[in-house]
C-alpha cells in the first residue's frame, strides 16, 4: 500500500475513532485517523474529564468547609479560579497526549485535516489554512465526528454572557448568579460545581422532573438535595427569550401555568442537548441517511453503504464516551470477521452524572420495566443504613435494584449517592454476564464497603434484607 492507502480510515480522534483505529491495528489493519483539531475529541479536551476536574475540586472544597465535622480545621477557606482552570486543562491536556503516544505506538497514522467523503472509499483532506491535501483511500471508512452543543432560536449562545459547555469551563471570572438551561447531565454537573463554590444557580427544565431520562424515584430524590443545597429548580418552564446586556443577562420564563416572568442573572449555561457534527462530510452525496441531526446505522454500525460506517456521539444516543468506544471495538471486529462480536445492547450501557449526590444507572428504569410488561421485584437499600457511609460522612443516597419477578433477572439498577459512578460497574458485569438474583445474592461483598448496599439492596427485593 501507499501513504495514502489504508485498511480503515477513521474521521474523528475522540473516544469512539480512536480507540477503533487502535483496535484495528492490533488486529493487522493499516489505519489513518484524521482530526481537525485535538486528539481525544471533546470527551478529553472538553467534556468527560476536564468536567471531573473541575468537579473534584468543588468536592474538595466541600470537604474543607465541613472539616470541624471530621474533627479538622480549616480556616478562611477559598479557591483561586485561575488555578482551578488551570488544572483541569492540564488534566485534559496529559490524556490528549496520551491519545497521541497511543496512536504512535500503535503505528497509527495521524492526519490534521479536515475530512470529507468522495465515493469509492476515498476521503478528501483540507488542511488547517484551506489547502488541499493529498486524499486517502480507505477499503472502510470510519466516521466518529461526534457533537456538538444543540442550540434553539432565542437562546443563541455569545460566548459572554451566555455560555456553551465549553465557556462554563474555561470562566474569566466567577459568576455570582447562574441560569442552567437543561437538567440533564451536562446542567446538572455544572450546577453542582458552580452552586458548591458559592453561585446562586437557578436550573430550568421544561419536563417535569430533572434528570428526566433517570428512574423516577432517583430524580425526586436528586431534586430534594439540590434544592437542599440552595439550587433552585423550576420544572415544567420554558425560556421564552435570553436578552444580554452589560449587567447581566434577562431570563423570559413561561412558567407551567403560562405566566411570564422575568429575571436578571450574572451568566447563562446553555444545555439543551447536542446535535451530530454531521455537516460538510458529504453524506447525502454517498447516499447516508442522516436522521434528527444523527447518522442512521444498523446494529453493526453500518450506514447501509458499502464500506461507511459511524459510530458514538454522531450515530446517535445515548451520548456517551463509553458507548461510542464499545462501538468502535464492535465496529472493526466485525470488519475483520472475528468469531464472538455480539451487537450492543444498550439496557447494558451504564450512565453516570457526577453532581453531589452522583447518579448512576443502568437497564430498566421501575416505569419503562412496567411498561413493557414485565412482572418486577424492587430492592432498595439507602446509604444512611451502611457502615461504610456512616463512616464517610455521607448518608444521603439509595441503592435500587429492579428484577423481572418470574426469571430473577436483573431489569435495572439505579443509584444516588457518594461514588455510584464507581459502583455501577458491578450491576453491569452482572447485568452483561446475563446474571440472576441467586447468583448476586451469593455473591460475597466486602466489609465495610459501600457496594454491600448492592447487596442488600438485591436482598431486599427478595425479602431477604439483613440490615434493614
Amino acid at each position: 500500500m501507499s501513504d495514502t492507502e489504508f485498511d480503515l480510515v477513521v474521521i474523528g480522534a475522540g473516544p469512539g475513532g480512536y480507540v477503533a483505529a487502535i483496535r484495528a491495528a492490533q488486529l493487522g489493519m493499516k489505519c489513518a485517523i484524521v482530526e481537525r483539531d485535538k486528539l481525544g475529541g471533546v470527551c478529553l479536551n472538553w467534556g468527560c474529564i476536564p468536567t471531573k476536574a473541575l468537579l473534584r475540586t468543588s468536592e474538595v472544597y466541600h470537604l474543607m468547609q465541613n472539616a470541624e465535622s471530621f474533627g479538622l480545621r480549616a480556616e478562611n477557606i477559598g479557591f483561586d479560579l485561575a488555578k482551578v482552570i488551570e488544572r483541569s486543562r492540564k488534566v485534559a491536556e496529559k490524556l490528549s497526549s496520551g491519545v497521541a503516544y497511543l496512536m504512535k505506538k500503535n503505528n497509527i497514522a495521524v492526519i490534521e485535516a479536515t475530512a470529507k467523503l468522495e465515493g469509492g472509499g476515498r476521503v478528501g483532506l483540507t488542511g488547517k489554512n484551506g489547502e488541499a491535501l493529498p486524499s486517502l483511500s480507505g477499503k472502510h471508512i470510519v466516521v466518529a465526528t461526534g457533537a456538538r452543543a444543540k442550540t434553539l432560536p432565542g437562546l443563541e449562545p455569545d460566548g459572554n454572557r451566555i455560555w456553551t459547555y465549553k465557556e462554563a469551563m474555561i470562566p474569566e471570572s466567577f459568576p455570582k448568579s447562574l441560569l442552567i438551561v437543561g437538567s440533564g447531565a451536562i446542567g446538572i454537573e455544572f450546577a453542582s460545581f458552580y452552586r458548591t463554590l458559592g453561585a446562586q444557580v437557578t436550573v430550568i427544565e421544561v419536563l417535569d422532573r430533572i434528570l428526566p431520562v433517570e428512574d423516577e424515584e432517583i430524580s425526586r430524590l436528586a431534586h430534594k438535595a439540590f434544592v437542599k443545597q440552595g439550587i433552585a429548580i423550576r420544572t415544567g418552564t420554558t425560556v421564552e427569550r435570553l436578552i444580554p446586556g452589560e449587567d447581566g443577562v434577562t431570563a423570559i420564563l413561561k412558567t407551567p401555568d403560562g405566566e411570564s416572568i422575568e429575571g436578571i442573572v450574572d451568566r447563562v449555561i446553555l444545555a439543551v442537548g447536542i446535535t451530530g457534527n454531521v455537516e460538510g462530510l458529504g453524506l447525502e452525496e454517498q447516499g447516508i441517511k442522516v436522521e434528527k441531526g444523527h447518522i442512521a446505522i444498523d446494529e453493526w454500525c453500518r450506514t447501509g453503504v458499502e464500506g461507511l460506517y459511524a459510530i458514538g456521539d454522531v450515530a446517535g444516543p445515548p451520548w456517551l464516551a463509553h458507548k461510542a468506544m464499545h462501538e468502535g471495538v464492535m465496529c472493526v471486529e466485525k470488519i475483520a470477521r472475528l468469531d464472538g462480536v455480539h451487537p450492543m445492547d444498550k439496557t447494558n450501557i451504564p450512565s453516570c452524572t457526577y453532581c453531589a449526590p452522583q447518579i448512576a444507572s443502568l437497564g430498566l428504569s421501575e416505569t419503562a420495566a412496567r411498561e413493557a410488561g414485565y412482572d418486577i421485584k424492587i430492592g432498595r437499600y439507602p446509604y444512611s443504613a451502611n457502615g461504610k457511609a456512616i463512616a464517610l460522612g455521607e448518608t444521603e443516597g439509595l441503592v435500587k435494584t429492579i428484577f423481572d419477578a418470574k426469571t430473577g433477572a436483573l431489569l435495572g439498577a439505579h443509584m444516588i449517592g457518594a461514588e455510584v459512578t464507581e459502583l455501577i460497574q458491578g450491576f453491569a458485569v452482572g447485568k452483561t454476564l446475563e446474571t440472576t438474583e441467586a447468583e448476586l445474592i451469593a455473591t460475597i461483598f466486602p466489609h465495610p464497603t459501600l457496594s454491600e448496599m448492592m447487596h442488600e439492596s438485591v436482598l431486599d427485593a427478595f425479602g431477604r434484607a439483613l440490615h434493614i
